[in-house]
């Protein structure tokens, strides 16, 4: 059976504050077979001058380059204007540097949400997403939506076949599941079919006094079983689609409250059979064992400890290439 290629998401090495060129060249470096470029700080990132270099650089390190990002949906109707103004952007945006997807999110998380019933929101994305259908489909884009901590893996689904498959897809995340109380195989299971993409994210998932505790730790290293994750996807996702590395660590245990009423108020959507799924992947789970420098905690100064957070961003990353191709058998390249 063909092996996934394999490439990494660029936001991982956020510390180092590299712009694009650098981290393309870096995953030639790695001999990856592609790249994924999230959250790009080069100030030349909306030149379609730099998008042609883009292109370029990636064709002549022999890299498949995916990116352009469409943001996500405002949180009132005054906002839409420009959500379609950035769509049409990213639309740009990718087709120039060669990418076939476009990445959009509904929303960050539950509590940045448009206001109202979360299936009106989802309506609102796909009406959204319907009013450039046809820039989408001539310019040969899909936009790919990430499951983010917004809404269920099966709401998602729903969003991209209502919309359309044809030009809609999954930007599929195994770390944002235990966000929403998803364990992130069933996120694999329902979204594999639609998934344009497929980025590796391991996490701690643990029982704690008031709930479950989570939180995202290097590749192979949490309690994710990703031997499990690449067998089903290979069942059920498009052939040959890229995988990537992607670990965003140097972040604290966040605490899923799910015996608080109040807290739970929020979810009132959530399935019970995948909750007893979470609970089950927990139940198996532990803590992070391992040494980690947590950057991301109220009032903290990066500055001071930038030099360790570039190392361990760098060593998380390569620990998780290297269980990539040893353990899942990924890449093409090596």
């Amino acid at each position: 059976m063909p092996v996934f290629p394999l490439g990494y998401n660029t936001y991982c090495l956020r510390a180092f504050r590299w712009h694009d060129v650098p981290l393309l060249e870096y995953a030639a470096s790695q001999k990856l077979d592609g790249i994924f470029l999230q959250d790009s700080l080069d100030p030349a990132n909306t030149d379609p001058a730099h998008w042609k270099l883009l292109k370029e650089t990636a064709e002549r390190l022999g890299l498949d380059l995916k990116g352009g990002d469409a943001g996500a949906l405002p949180r009132s109707p005054d906002g839409m204007d420009a959500t379609i103004a950035r769509l049409r952007e990213g639309i740009r945006h990718a087709a120039a540097i060669g990418s076939k997807v476009c990445r959009f999110r509904v929303a960050g998380d539950r509590a940045t949400m448009p206001p109202g019933p979360v299936e009106k929101t989802m309506e609102t994305a796909i009406q959204t997403l319907r009013k450039v259908r046809s820039e989408a489909m001539d310019a040969g884009i899909k936009f790919a939506i990430e499951n983010h901590k917004d809404i269920f893996c099966w709401q998602t689904r729903q969003v991209i076949d209502a919309a359309g498959k044809e030009f809609v897809g999954s930007y599929l995340d195994t770390g944002n599941p235990v966000f929403v109380m998803e364990d992130p195989l069933s996120t694999v299971e329902t979204l594999g079919p639609v998934a344009v993409m497929l980025h590796l994210r391991d996490s701690v998932v643990y029982e704690s006094r008031g709930g479950i505790m989570v939180q995202w730790v290097p590749l192979g290293e949490g309690v994710v079983d990703f031997k499990k994750i690449i067998a089903k996807a290979k069942e059920v996702c498009p052939p040959g689609i890229m995988v990537y590395n992607k670990p965003i660590t140097g972040r604290p245990p966040a605490l899923m409250a799910i015996y608080d009423q109040k807290w739970m108020e929020s979810w009132k959507d959530m399935r019970a059979s995948d909750l007893a799924r979470f609970i089950a992947l927990a139940k198996q789970g532990h803590p992070y064992e391992g040494h980690e420098v947590v950057e991301d905690v109220p009032g903290a100064r990066p500055e001071p400890i930038a030099a360790a957070l570039q190392f361990q961003q760098k060593d998380h990353m390569e620990r998780g290439i290297a269980y990539a191709r040893k353990v899942l058998g990924l890449g093409v390249k090596a």
